[in-house]
């Protein structure tokens, strides 16, 4: 088995990479949905969600540089076209959202469908002993179900 500079096999880190650039795609279209939605959300809780919404797209934009980050250090190149992005989204694209539970519920959702993509890389990036990848994926499963829960939570609030 020919392995790569990281002692990871060549093969499968290129599979990873692939992988990883669907997420960095669809990490992509969740960044706009947020920024979407910080622009055009009204109402009386404007102060508090347009803040939260600004918190969550700064979040996704870290995140983005790390997913694309990874994909360098593991031998890939990132995606880094909106035709690319929209090729491999998986997620729901918001628009005209000024609703603040409209807002939300595209949030649980988007982060719902991430959890899912992470959750593959993380089973592949296991069976070959790529810790550097377990680890982000690892993180980024741990913070976004904890943000499901609080909107989640914040929802109920709203009924």
């Amino acid at each position: 088995m020919k392995t790569n500079i990281l002692g990871l096999p060549v093969k499968e880190s290129e599979l990873l990479v692939k992988e990883l650039n669907v997420l960095l795609s669809n990490f992509q279209v969740y960044y706009q949905n947020l920024r979407g939605i910080h622009w055009n959300i009204r109402g009386k809780r404007f102060f508090d969600l347009h803040v939260k919404f600004e918190e969550l797209y700064t979040d996704a934009q870290l995140k983005i540089d790390m997913i694309a980050e990874r994909v360098l250090t593991i031998g890939g190149t990132p995606l880094h076209t909106f035709e690319d992005y929209i090729q491999n989204n998986k997620l729901t694209v918001g628009k005209n959202i000024s609703n603040d539970e409209k807002a939300v519920h595209l949030i649980v959702h988007s982060l719902s469908d991430l959890l899912k993509i992470e959750r593959e890389i993380l089973n592949k990036s296991d069976e070959i002993n790529d810790e550097g990848t377990n680890s982000m994926m690892s993180d980024f499963i741990s913070e976004q179900e904890k943000t499901i829960w609080m909107m989640n939570a914040w929802l109920e609030e709203t009924l």
